[in-house]
């Protein structure tokens, strides 16, 4: 996939209000994070309604806590491997809250927000995990401060208020599909 003035092509578009722009144009930290909602259910539209703040407190008993929180996330990648972009990459999205990255605060001023579709607990897809690598190949490539050193999960960014993307999570897998996807890029730029 192509970015283009921060638009994945391809994803699934849903505008997200949840946003604001950057205190400066540096991009160089992507946290990958889960959702569900409720938690623990997958698929539906609740986490579009959530980021667009359409969450019906009716709905849900867990909705009735959260239906007025004012958070986003750049992009969401479901179980079946749909990504969904809600912010474009050169906005701040509200995704990682109190945090802070090797003694840097508020990541949320240099960082992309990628969710996962999921639980701590319940494995993720292998479509998420190709997708996922696809996706962070292609940001490293148009944002090239994101080294691979500076991808890291929600909880080592808030470690006393967050747990995800959880123990369900294989970095190692992770790892393996993108140096696989940089390789192929790169054997495909040979070629040309």
């Amino acid at each position: 996939m192509q970015i283009h003035d921060g638009i994945l092509e391809g994803a699934r578009q849903i505008a997200s209000p949840n946003c604001d722009d950057r205190p400066d144009d540096e991009i160089s930290l992507l946290v990958v994070h889960n959702i569900s909602l409720p938690p623990g259910q997958f698929g539906g539209g609740w986490i579009d309604d959530l980021f667009t703040n359409r969450l019906d407190p009716g709905k849900h008993d867990y909705f009735r806590e959260i239906h007025q929180m004012r958070v986003s996330s750049h992009v969401l990648i479901r179980r079946d491997g749909e990504i969904v972009q809600y912010v474009p990459f050169d906005k701040r999205a509200w995704h990682a809250g109190e945090s802070s990255f090797e003694g840097r605060a508020a990541c949320n001023d240099f960082s992309i927000g990628v969710e996962l579709e999921g639980t701590d607990s319940v494995p993720y897809t292998e479509e998420q995990y190709r997708q996922l690598a696809g996706l962070i190949a292609d940001l490293q490539n148009h944002y090239p401060h994101i080294t691979h050193d500076r991808i890291t999960g929600h909880r080592d960014i808030s470690p006393e208020r967050k747990t995800d993307p959880g123990e369900a999570f294989d970095w190692g897998k992770m790892w393996t599909l993108l140096d696989h996807e940089i390789s192929l890029r790169d054997n495909n730029q040979n070629l040309i």
